[in-house]
């Protein structure tokens, strides 16, 4: 089972992967062409040969002479004519080994009893038992490649005297020996094994460094991983040498290792967070609960600011943890909000009209600007929420005779809520934190407004699950402009 779980990991591995397809990208092709390149050579010089083995048979032919050889009443003739036959016979005899010679290649002269009569070896006088000699008797001339040899067979015909056919008097048969096609096809083979073996090689080697080179860079982020996963610290994987996909792969990873550290310290800052929130109203309540359990007879009214003040820091201690399951909902991907279309406008109005004595009490003047009506697909109850944390926060961190301006406008596919206040600003370093929890720009002017520290946290989510953005503008002394940008059509996004 080792083994083959072993076998499996170098299978699936990349560089193996890589070995197979660079070496089969150069063998494949190799072996391809190498076959198309000898059958091309070989069937040239095969071609050649032929086309000069029925030229030269052609030639022998046209030239031999060898009507003498058929003469049938040769014994019959006078011994001057018989003399003079014989000196002819001779002369074609060498004529024909001439030819022999010139085009090498064997001739034969066999008559119609398949006798042969004349050959440039040494079978003069035997019987031709050529299957290819007895099918050329019938007045056919043939060609045939047979045991390393090239054979042609052509027959020689006369007129015949009593029908209007022609006589088979005999075959001139001629053979060409293919041993120098076999040698060449051999020579061929041989160099072209060779290129292919060199080839195969060298591909080999060639996929092998390739395979190195390719996975080496990954090796070095497997590396980083692999001691990130120990707990050391992340090496800057990312070299100018590395390809531009790892270098790119490297950049992000180290990125997505940066935002989950940083949002590893978040939480835990989170978890201090929520224990020091937490635990500040309960000590409260503990020293107030001390102080009256310590001061026996104390007049009723004492006790009564001392109960009052016990329950503020329950009440506080109970907005904590509800804004913090609040939090926690908004935060889980899979948090269904009921969306429905809905009157902005209206919904605008209705908070103002709900915090207006707040801003009264503080005489800050509450001024809402309507652009044009708006409807749009959102939460109602979440998205009042939005508007509810931003006018809010405007007026507890405003001055007194201050001004809270509400602007709502719209074009063809978003609204943008602005909330401007004339309040003690936010400087430029805290104003990327203002989202974070529990964060408070003015910690102790914070203790007197109350508040859990999670509003603007709790806004953002809410807008994020709208598939909106919100931005914060602000400058210290002279008060700060959240705005917040939503779709008027809401469109359901996966993993969201």
């Amino acid at each position: 089972m080792k083994k083959y779980s072993k076998a499996n990991k170098v299978l699936r591995s990349l560089k193996f992967r890589v070995f197979t397809v660079v070496a089969l990208t150069v063998i494949v092709p190799t072996l391809i062409s190498s076959i198309f390149i000898y059958h091309i050579a070989v069937n040239n010089y095969c071609n050649k040969r032929i086309n000069r083995f029925k030229a030269g048979n052609t030639v022998i032919q046209n030239t031999a002479d060898t009507a003498h050889y058929f003469d049938e009443n040769e014994n019959e003739e006078i011994a001057g004519d018989v003399q003079q036959t014989d000196n002819t016979i001779l002369q074609n005899n060498s004529q024909i080994e001439h030819l022999s010679k010139a085009y090498g290649c064997r001739i034969q002269i066999i008559n119609a009893k398949s006798v042969i009569l004349y050959d440039s070896g040494s079978d003069s006088g035997k019987t031709s038992l050529a299957q290819i000699v007895q099918e050329s008797l019938s007045g056919k001339s043939l060609e045939k490649e047979a045991d390393g040899y090239m054979e042609y067979a052509n027959p020689v015909m006369v007129n015949s005297e009593n029908s209007s056919g022609k006589t088979v008097l005999g075959v001139i048969y001629t053979s060409y020996s293919l041993k120098e096609v076999q040698e060449y096809r051999e020579v061929v083979g041989r160099y072209v094994s060779m290129t292919v073996i060199l080839m195969i090689i060298l591909a080999l080697l060639a996929a092998w460094l390739l395979s190195i080179l390719f996975t080496k860079p990954i090796k070095r982020i497997e590396k980083s991983i692999t001691e990130l996963s120990l707990g050391k610290e992340l090496q800057d994987a990312e070299t100018k040498k590395d390809y531009v996909e790892l270098m790119e792969i490297s950049r992000d990873f180290k990125e997505l290792v940066e935002r989950w550290t940083t949002q590893v310290q978040s939480q835990q800052e989170f978890v201090s967070n929520v224990s020091h929130e937490l635990k500040t109203p309960i000590t409260s309540m503990k020293i107030l609960a001390d102080s009256l359990l310590g001061q026996q007879g104390m007049p009723e009214e004492l006790y009564q600011e001392f109960l009052q003040d016990i329950s503020k820091e329950i009440d506080r201690e109970n907005d904590i943890i509800t804004d913090l399951l609040e939090l926690v909902r908004m935060e889980k991907s899979q948090t269904e909000i009921t969306i429905s279309t809905a009157n902005i406008n209206d919904i605008v109005e209705m908070v103002l009209k709900r915090l207006k004595p707040i801003a009264e009490a503080k005489n800050i003047e509450l001024v809402f600007e309507s652009f044009r009506p708006v409807a749009a697909d959102v939460d109602e109850v979440k998205f009042s929420s939005v508007v509810n944390n931003l006018v809010e926060n405007a007026i507890k961190y405003n001055n007194e005779d201050g001004t809270v301006t509400v602007s709502l406008n719209s074009d063809h596919q978003y609204f943008y809520l602005k909330v401007t206040d004339t309040g003690i600003g936010i400087a430029e370093e805290d104003q990327a934190r203002v989202f974070e929890r529990f964060f408070r720009v003015d910690k102790a002017r914070a203790r007197e407004t109350g508040g859990s520290g999670l509003g603007l946290a709790i806004t953002r989510e809410i807008i994020l699950k709208h598939h909106g953005s919100i931005k914060v503008h602000s400058k210290e002394g002279e008060g700060t402009t959240f705005i917040a940008r939503i779709p008027l059509k809401y469109i359901q996004q996966d993993n969201l």
